[in-house]
């Protein structure tokens, strides 16, 4: 492993331990000779053994980290540690629970070589969900509603397979749940965005942490939020004279 890696791919687990394994072993056939690159594994506390399954993967895996959370903080808190972390100059997130396939990274790779420099994160688009109906409901009726408050011109904002630049997040308000309103943030912030169409798979291991409630009507608040910040924010030029 580079002693300063060009990528670092974070992934937020809790209670993932099945998953670990497999999505390394798919990170690693993705991009072992393509680019420079780490795994940086942030466990939410889980209270199963996720923590130990990444211990003993690290033997198998020389580019992998692992930060634990000391309380469970929720998965943008475990986003953020993992950036802070980093240390590549671009970040790509994947779902910890085996849904996102770590082959379409080189896919966002490969849009970044090819586009504008204004353009700081390229969001995953799951073109054909393999999610339950009532995630699929839920998950349509939040991006409705988002986009139409937000305007942030993305159609999948809850993609996990996300590339960005680091220095470009680490700009950008945190707060809780701030992964779902990425896009809308990174425009707030003067860049743009792009969506590239990837895959989506069901999941074959470990239970969700989603439901409903918690994907449709707890973003309600933040949603409010981002929006008074798009309204309230100004971007201004300034020129040294």
């Amino acid at each position: 492993m580079s002693a300063v890696p060009a990528l670092s791919v974070v992934v937020p687990v809790f209670n993932e331990r099945d998953n670990i394994d497999p999505l390394l072993d798919e990170i690693g056939a993705a991009l072992r000779g393509r680019i420079d690159f780490e795994v940086i594994y942030v466990d939410d506390a889980s209270s199963d053994d996720t923590l130990a399954v990444l211990q003993a993967a690290r033997a198998r895996h020389p580019e992998l980290r692992v930060l634990r959370h000391a309380r469970q903080s929720g998965q943008s808190t475990a986003v953020y540690s993992g950036v802070r972390a980093a240390r590549g100059a671009w970040i790509a997130t994947l779902d910890g629970d085996g849904q996102n396939d770590p082959a379409d990274i080189p896919r966002l790779l490969a849009a970044r070589a090819d586009a504008a420099p204004a353009i700081k994160l390229f969001a995953g688009w799951r073109t054909t969900r393999r999610d339950s109906f009532s995630k699929r409901i839920s998950s349509k009726i939040a991006n409705g509603v988002r986009a139409r408050l937000l305007r942030d011109a993305t159609p999948d904002t809850g993609c996990g397979l996300k590339l960005f630049e680091r220095a470009m997040f680490l700009e950008l308000p945190y707060f809780d749940h701030m992964h779902r309103f990425l896009p809308a943030l990174v425009r707030r912030h003067g860049h743009v965005c792009q969506s590239v169409p990837v895959a989506h798979r069901p999941r074959t291991r470990g239970v969700s942490k989603y439901g409903m409630w918690n994907r449709l009507w707890v973003g309600i608040s933040d949603l409010r939020g981002v929006a008074w910040l798009m309204r309230r924010t100004r971007l201004t030029p300034a020129q040294e004279l």
